[in-house]
């Protein structure tokens, strides 16, 4: 077992070159085996292990710095830095992040999670390195899905001014989560399929060499290497942009890939190493299932099908059923996504309207403009992005969409605690910014009812409105409380007198528990589903003021900027005769852990927040 012999970083140098396809089989077999336990992203990281090693083989870590480009293909860096035993806890609560973490381990050169920011970030430790006067390499590892993203050319642009030496290898798979999109796939296929260059440079060069001039011939068509490759090869994006291009390579070829990294280092100046993967390489269900293995639950190995059978469906099938039911219903109804079909329930839309369906790619600043103009030309875009990701999108949100006041409907998927995934993906920040965008709406629904019933509403609206929803199994409680959704106004569940709970969207499952657990203890309860966070629903909270004691506001979004702070202010401008007791999530980044365990760890589960009203009662 070669994998064996690796303890900590740089001991992959000590095994024989002979050797390491089997180490790179190893280390499939252990990253399946793991996965399958664990859950993680599977087909980038299967794809990526040649790849990982040959970095590991050609550059001298932590010295030299490796940044990937979103992160979910660092696995096998890992197992190469020592961190082998932390694959028994990955993604867990205080077990090893699934992505890179500084403050997890030295040879994690900065921390990553969203797309199309390793150039950027490489960049910035190029410029360090030589305003320090230091000479070690700096390598950003970007897939051809993250160049979807804008970020991505700012940074090209950038680093095409520099003097030293960067590289930037592009792992291309011809996949992002799903299959990529737009014009720069469609320019990396022509690459992928111009063998001809290649192969027509070598006959040339061999050719020519050995006989009389030969060599001066040789030198001068490389001194005109980039004529040569604008002829054979249309665009010569990179090279025109100013960087020097070096491949494609078949990024699972090691030796290969140990020669071009060297060739690169030898490049003062921005560098791009394409190399050609396959996602998935080595697990036949990922290769045919890419997408699939992207981000995986547990498995089974022998069939690849998940180890948890999926029994009730999620709030993304509930939206995706309601996409397909709006679109029959109103033609006008367009649906776009930012790389992410699948994930946001709206494969089904694309396969039934196809000439409706929009996947801009990893750009979610695109997508949001793209949706304002969309809707200025007078049909209803709904924009489904996971909360995390369209914070990304905060200045076209306000910029291009609610100062026009344009009706663009925003479905906020993975909304609140999401778990394994950690900081990075955690979507507890939307409640706080859109709320701070003058025109803007928000709303989040009690249980999949109304998650249908908000969408419904939210395509009559005529203006900006965001839908919140969480991650995972839709609630299916309450379902007798189904009142017509009415902007601005909350729904009355059970009213009482004393305390009265205010609960947002996911948390009214919570409230309920709650609910119980203080009845139980001879109190009198009321229970609001909030319905609305922008605008809060004034005549309720004034209601409530005049006939309980005690007003507890329930939120999984943080509480800086979120609806317990507008129920507060609104108390103290009416100068109401009640305390307010805001629950909601702490002014912290949340760790990657299973999302019961946070909430306890956050003291956002049930028993916590009961203590925490007894606490205020006393």
């Amino acid at each position: 077992m070669f994998l064996e012999q690796i303890k900590e970083a740089n001991d992959i140098k000590n095994i024989q070159k002979d050797d390491y396809d089997t180490l790179a089989e190893e280390i499939r077999q252990f990253l399946i085996e793991k996965i399958s336990v664990t859950g993680g992203h599977l087909g980038s990281n299967l794809g990526a292990v040649e790849l990982t090693m040959a970095l590991h083989l050609a550059l001298n870590l932590p010295d030299d710095k490796i940044i990937w480009d979103v992160g979910h293909q660092s696995y096998t860096h890992k197992l190469l830095t020592g961190r082998k035993d932390g694959f028994e806890n990955l993604r867990q609560f205080h077990g090893m992040s699934g992505f890179p973490k500084r403050k997890e381990s030295n040879f994690d050169a900065f921390d990553t999670g969203h797309s199309s920011t390793s150039i950027s970030a490489g960049l910035g430790l190029v410029k360090a390195r030589d305003i320090k006067g230091e000479s070690h390499t700096v390598v950003s590892v970007i897939g051809d899905g993250s160049l979807t993203g804008g970020m991505a050319y700012e940074a090209m642009n950038n680093a095409a001014k520099i003097e030293s030496n960067f590289i930037i290898v592009l792992n291309d798979n011809n996949m992002s989560i799903s299959e990529n999109v737009g014009g720069m796939s469609k320019y990396l296929n022509k690459i992928r399929t111009a063998n001809s260059y290649q192969g027509l440079k070598k006959n040339v060069y061999d050719a020519l060499l050995g006989t009389k001039h030969g060599d001066n011939v040789v030198s001068g068509i490389r001194k005109a290497k980039n004529s040569f490759k604008q002829l054979v090869i249309p665009g010569m994006f990179f090279e025109d942009m100013g960087l020097t291009y070096l491949g494609p390579v078949d990024g699972h070829n090691i030796q290969a890939m140990i020669k071009v990294i060297n060739e690169a280092k030898r490049v003062k100046g921005g560098v791009v190493v394409h190399v050609n993967t396959q996602k998935g390489k080595g697990f036949a269900p990922a290769e045919r299932h890419p997408a699939r293995f992207h981000g995986a639950e547990p498995f089974d190995i022998e069939t690849g099908l998940p180890k948890k059978a999926k029994s009730k469906p999620n709030y993304t099938d509930v939206f995706s059923t309601v996409m397909c039911k709006l679109g029959q219903r109103n033609e006008n109804v367009v649906a776009i996504t930012a790389a992410m079909p699948d994930g946001t329930g709206l494969k089904r839309f694309r396969n039934m309207y196809p000439e409706r369906f929009f996947d801009v790619g990893i750009a979610e600043e695109h997508a949001v403009t793209f949706a304002a103009g969309l809707a200025a030309g007078g049909v209803k875009p709904i924009v489904a992005i996971y909360s995390s990701f369209l914070q990304r999108a905060y200045d076209q949100i306000l910029h291009d969409v609610c100062i026009q006041n344009l009706p663009v409907v925003f479905a906020v998927d993975r909304a609140g605690l999401v778990g394994s995934d950690g900081e990075t993906h955690q979507g507890i920040f939307d409640l706080s910014y859109l709320s701070s965008i003058p025109n803007m709406s928000i709303c989040a629904p009690k249980n999949k009812w109304e998650l249908s019933d908000m969408m419904k509403f939210a395509v009559d609206f005529d203006g900006p409105i965001a839908i919140r929803y969480p991650r995972g199994e839709a609630y299916d409680g309450l379902e007798e409380y189904r009142t017509a959704v009415e902007y601005g106004k909350s729904e009355w569940i059970y009213r009482e007198k004393d305390i009265a709970i205010f609960a947002v969207g996911s948390m009214v499952k919570t409230a309920e528990k709650v609910y119980e657990l203080l009845k139980a203890k001879g109190l009198n309860v009321s229970l609001i589903n909030a319905r609305f966070v922008k605008p809060i629903d004034e005549d309720a909270v004034s209601e409530a003021t005049k006939t309980h004691k005690w007003i507890v506001t329930m939120e999984e979004n943080v509480a800086c900027g979120g609806y317990g702070e507008k129920v507060l202010d609104f108390m103290n401008k009416t100068s109401a005769d009640a305390e307010c007791i805001n629950i909601a999530i702490p002014d912290a980044y949340v760790e990657h852990g299973n999302v019961e365990l946070l909430k306890k760890e956050i003291s956002l589960d049930a028993e916590s927040i009961v203590k925490r009203i007894l606490d205020s009662m006393k």
